[in-house]
Parts: structure tokens; sequence; C-alpha cells
């Protein structure tokens, strides 16, 4: 459960009413709830007790500093997948030691920066980045920990195409036939190649596609093993779902921790240690967008509801089709958690768009509202992951800021950007 509810038809982040937010913040702004983030760190840590895993979360997700912060300051350690991410992590105050670095495509450059700070470990991709790894780790006189990203052939029959990760056709981890020789004791001086790393993509809704990819794990670590190799750790990777104000039909975190703890029995036994890397399963709906109506016109068969916010600032309904509940931040008289809002309703279907110039910038299609005019706030919810991220500066429109509610304090996290922030960066070349 998150902590954004109405209040007589007035919407609330905790204690602090979101008209009041855009009033001092203005908009479009993300405004993300301190509670809702501690407690499904809490929710997680229940969930996963059996198998007591290092949880890193997946600074992809929302990798705002004081997010992070927070984060670290509940328990967490961080996922990260560039040296951007990393130098992010550390900035926040994430011990290096509770790091651990993935990615497909990491530079020498990051490598070398990673291996300085001394990472808790590289989920490595390739054999050619584990030769990389291999002489970044001599050169530095280090001893370098690395898990083996495999790619188990097991796909989540839910997962959207873009987000779906661990099927063969896919771009990650090294096929699980040619795993067991990259842990031959020898084959690598510098490294300490220790662990099986494996993630399936996000949102997972079915439990059992996890299952099946713990089953091939223990098939590899048996492989490893009788082949001289070691392996201590095993990282589940991520991919927990998330609830976006409509039925999925997915398990509940706490019964999927549970069934993946029973599974991974047989390992914990045997002295294995165990990571996930959660996103946006803590992330998603502890974050809103608020964001405010410019006009509403009249198309050929239905109505055109025009926002301030477009793809530039929430691109996850243009990329992956997603569906996000959404609703005005003032309306009627309802008290009470706004998934309680979600069900069928007699208003008039309208489409939700932006103001950037593309036929694919919209936030829903066909979506029956409440009547909405000019100046209205529209609350966009489960946007704490891959929200603000994924943000960009496209037809030179300014980023939005982002708020930080904990009980009835808001804090400024991320300033709004300013026009001259749009050029910041850029140098004149033809003088």
């Amino acid at each position: 459960m998150d902590h954004f509810s109405y209040i007589d038809g007035r919407l609330h982040a905790e204690g602090v009413d979101a008209h009041g937010i855009v009033e001092r913040y203005g908009s479009p702004v993300y405004v993300y709830s301190a509670r809702t983030l501690r407690e499904h760190v809490a929710t997680l840590r229940q969930a996963f007790a059996p198998a007591a895993p290092m949880i890193c979360f997946s600074v992809k997700s929302c990798a705002n500093l004081s997010v992070l912060r927070l984060l670290a300051d509940a328990g967490c350690g961080m996922d990260v997948v560039s040296g951007g991410e990393l130098y992010r992590a550390l900035a926040a105050g994430v011990a290096a030691d509770r790091i651990v670095f993935a990615g497909v495509g990491k530079s020498m450059d990051e490598i070398r920066y990673a291996v300085e700070q001394g990472v808790h470990m590289f989920n490595a991709e390739s054999e050619a980045e584990m030769a990389r790894l291999d002489e970044a780790a001599l050169a530095a006189g280090k001893r370098v920990r690395v898990a083996v990203r495999v790619n188990p052939d097991v796909a989540d029959a839910g997962t959207p195409a873009k987000t779906s990760t661990g099927g063969r056709q896919t771009k990650f981890g090294v096929p699980l036939s040619r795993a067991a020789a990259l842990f031959v004791p020898g084959r690598h001086r510098g490294l300490d190649v220790c662990g099986v790393h494996v993630h399936l993509g996000s949102p997972i809704h079915d439990t059992r596609t996890y299952l099946a990819a713990i089953g091939r794990i223990e098939e590899l670590v048996a492989e490893v093993e009788r082949g001289g190799g070691r392996v201590d750790t095993v990282n589940l990777g991520g991919g927990f779902p998330a609830h976006y104000g409509r039925s999925e039909g997915g398990a509940e975190l706490v019964d999927m921790g549970r069934a993946i703890c029973e599974r991974l029995e047989p390992l914990r036994a045997r002295g294995k240690r165990f990571i996930i890397e959660p996103g946006r399963s803590i992330s998603a709906n502890a974050g809103v967008l608020l964001t405010t109506v410019e006009y509403v016109k009249q198309g050929w068969d239905r109505l055109v509801t025009v926002l301030n916010a477009g793809m530039n600032t929430l691109l996850r309904p243009s990329m992956y089709g997603a569906e996000h509940f959404m609703w005005p931040a003032q309306h009627g008289s309802h008290t009470g958690h706004w998934n309680a809002l979600a069900g069928p309703n007699a208003f008039e279907p309208t489409d939700i768009v932006g103001p950037i110039c593309e036929t694919g910038d919209y936030f829903a299609l066909g979506r029956p509202l409440p009547p909405m005019k000019s100046g209205d706030v529209l609350a966009v919810f489960s946007c704490g992951a891959y929200g603000m991220s994924m943000a960009s500066q496209y037809n030179a429109r300014a980023r939005p800021a982002e708020v930080m509610v904990d009980g009835t304090e808001v804090r400024e996290i991320r300033r709004r950007e300013s026009y001259a922030d749009l050029v910041a960066h850029e140098v004149d070349g033809m003088s």
C-alpha cells in the first residue's frame, strides 16, 4: 500500500495537499512519499526473510540522490548499470561494498572506476567483458569479485517484449550452455568468479518464472562445482511487480517472496548467499506525477485533453504501452485510497495527451475520466519508477521538479530546470 489518498475529494501525499505542492513548486512535478519507500523496503525484507538477501535497489528506476540516500538509510545497497549511476550511489553516501555493478556494455573507463572504488561485485555479461575486468583488476593489483550473468532462456509471458530480458533472443547475459567454462579455476588471474546472476525482465507477474530460472541455476552451480569451480552467491535480479491501478493477475509480493525462498532453500542449506535487485516494487507506487490541463478540445469522435507534461516527462505509456491510473487531484467528495477510484464509470472517454510534436505523445487513449478544464491538476499514479529517470529535454522542454513528502514536511529534491539549463552544457563551436 502507498500513502496517496483523497480527503473530501482532494488528493493528499501523506499529510500534504497536492494542490499546495503545485502552487509552491509548479507543474509538472514528481512527488515521492518517504513513508511508502520505507515501507516497501520493509515489505521486501519480510517477503524474502528466509533467504536474507542483500537488497540492492535498482538505481535506474529512480535515481534521485535524496531517494537513494533514504533507501540506503533503510538498509539498501545499490544496483548500478553505468559509471554515472555508480557516481550517484556514492554521492548519496552508499558504501562501495554495498554496490553491485551490472549492465551489458560497460566501458573500460567505467570498469576501472568501479574497480578503483571497490564495488561489492560485478555482474559480467560476456566473456569479452570478463577479459576486460581481468585486465583492470591486474592493473589495479586487486582481486575482483564477479558473478556471471546467465541467459537461462526463461521468459515471463506477461512481461512486455521491450522489458523481457531472460529469453534467448535478447542481448543480455551468457548463454547457459557456455557459462560453466567461465568458472574454471585459473582462467582469470585477477578475478574471483564466484557468483551466478540472472535477471528475467520487469515486471514479472508469474512466480513460476523465477522458480524455473532457479532450477536452471541449480543445475549450473552443480556443473561448476563438479569442474572444481566455486559459487558462493546467487543474484536473482529484480523484476518484482508493482500495481498500476488495475488487476494484473500477478502474485502478491509476500507470496512471491515466500515461494522463491522455499525454492532457494537447497542452495541456502549449502551456504550460498543471495542478492536481489528490486526497483519498481520499491519506488513505482511511491511516486505520482502532478500535471496541469492546458486545453480540452473536441476531436472527431472523442475529447482530447492536452497536458503540460508529455512523453518527455513520462515515457512509459508511449514506449511500453504502460497503463497508469490517473484522476483529477480534486474531484467529488471521495475519502480513501486512490485505488478505490479505479472501477468502471460512465464518464466520457478522452485522449490524455502531451504537448510534444509526436503522435505517440500520450498518457492514455479513450480513457473514461471526469470532465476537466484548463488549469485543473491531473494526478498520474505509480510514477516513481522509470518516470523522472527516463525524462528528457525533447522539444527543448525543461524537466520538472521533484519533491519528497515525509508526513507533513515537503522538501524540493530536484529543482525545476530553466531555459538556461537547456543550453548550459553546449559550447559555441562556430566562433
